[in-house]
């Protein structure tokens, strides 16, 4: 993975609608010590706090986790905020590396996403802006009939749902846009606020014990049957490493670093809409995603905002004009909205694999080096499944946790020097397969 450019980082960093509607005032020192801890977590965000929650609760509480920056800097306070059922593009990618029966395992264990946010929100009381109701959007036939498949998927995992396919008239139940054919409502999942949400389970986990250290970017990692992780000021010594930084790796840790490459993604937030317009946009003031191979998302937010999020389809590049090259997007989906202010506009970097699956397992001959990365633009919800599972791995062991640390993580070559044309040519051959797989 290539390093990021701290130019573009400078002009992604601008003010975002989570930074700028965060609920928990929390901060935490510097690490200025040495330490000794059970495990060490490099990383901040969804993956390093979710694992580290999940590891809490099952009793291993000496946990130390560092976060380079603040918590929630790199994809978990960029995000859609999207609660979505699946953990991967496509399931059957890892078809052939996990079987017919461990597919079936991968189907059942990639709907409990949401699920496992609403029991989280409810367990610790986070306020985080939760809220159910979700669309899947179609363009056209040939997408409506995967919608049709996948309404017959989610029945069978989810029979207790209000899961319903939409066409015609009816599709204005759940959307006020002309652009598609049709949709699926799936009222199980939704949306949320999701920097609050990451906030809320570091508290959590603070109260159940753990240790977080913000500013304290780790500079030295030193194997063996212990782990030393060493900062500018402090050091962790433990029995178990946690690598969680995903698109933030920067080529730290070489091993796993090849496995993924960084592209890009750019949401807007509108002005404070009045309700009757937040009425026509969304019935269900849910979140909406299409389901061509690069996505359109968005979604109402609970100041009556939406936020509409893309990424480039072919070239990638980052738009000089982030504001408009979204609010562009927007207008095709909503042209009324023409005169509508955008009042922030931002976007970061997401590491992507090969098979667009997230990664999870131990570096190669150090069975007590654990990694997570690679959700590919899909990390609100899957982290939280990925991270149970990975948290099984970390402490007794699990069938679940086998399973998915055997799927092959391929090396992407030249992401060095290569990176814009190695994902402009991923993206092209992505839109391609999309005709394939009735995404197109």
């Amino acid at each position: 993975m290539s390093l990021i450019d701290p130019k573009t980082m400078r002009q992604l960093d601008a003010l975002n609608y989570y930074t700028a509607t965060r609920k928990y005032d929390l901060s935490f020192p510097r690490l200025t010590e040495d330490l000794e801890a059970d495990i060490v977590v490099i990383g901040g965000g969804f993956s390093g706090i979710n694992t580290a929650l999940e590891l809490a609760e099952k009793g291993i509480t000496n946990i130390v986790v560092l976060e380079g920056r603040h918590l929630g800097y790199g994809g978990t306070g960029r995000n859609g905020g999207q609660v979505m059922a699946g953990i991967g593009h496509d399931l059957n990618a890892v078809k052939k590396h996990v079987g017919e029966a461990g597919l079936e395992t991968l189907f059942k264990i990639a709907n409990l996403g949401a699920g496992i946010i609403r029991d989280r929100v409810a367990k610790y009381a986070i306020d985080a802006d939760f809220c159910r109701g979700y669309g899947y959007l179609a363009y056209n036939r040939r997408q409506l009939e995967t919608l049709r498949g996948w309404r017959d998927e989610f029945r069978q995992v989810a029979p207790d749902e209000d899961i319903e396919l939409l066409e015609g008239p009816a599709l204005r139940q759940i959307i006020g846009s002309d652009v598609y054919a049709g949709g699926l409502k799936h009222m199980g999942g939704g949306h949320v606020h999701s920097l609050n949400l990451l906030l809320g389970e570091a508290q959590a986990l603070t109260g159940l014990g753990a240790r977080i250290y913000e500013n304290s970017p780790a500079i030295a990692v030193e194997y063996g049957a212990r782990i030393t992780v060493r900062t500018n000021a402090g050091s962790v010594r433990a029995q178990k490493l946690l690598w969680a930084c995903d698109s933030f790796l920067n080529r730290m840790e070489p091993a796993i670093a090849a496995k993924t490459v960084n592209t890009y993604a750019f949401q807007i937030a509108t002005e404070p809409l009045p309700d009757a317009l937040i009425e026509r946009i969304s019935p269900i003031r849910g979140a909406y995603s299409d389901i061509r191979p690069v996505i359109d998302y968005f979604r109402v937010t609970n100041e009556n905002r939406l936020l509409y999020g893309s990424a480039t389809r072919a070239l990638d590049h980052i738009p000089q004009d982030l504001a408009g090259w979204n609010r562009d997007l927007m207008l095709k989906t909503f042209p009324y909205l023409k005169d509508v202010r955008i009042d922030m506009a931002w976007g970061g970097p997401m590491a992507c694999s090969a098979n667009l699956f997230p990664q999870i397992g131990t570096l190669p001959d150090r069975g007590n080096a654990f990694y997570v990365q690679g959700y590919s633009g899909f990390g609100v919800t899957p982290s939280h499944i990925v991270c149970k599972v990975l948290a099984e791995g970390m402490s007794e062991g699990s069938a679940r946790y086998d399973l998915m640390a055997r799927i092959p993580h391929v090396s992407i070559i030249g992401t060095d020097h290569a990176r814009g044309a190695i994902t402009s040519a991923a993206k092209c051959w992505h839109q391609l397969s999309g005709y394939f797989n009735g995404r197109r």
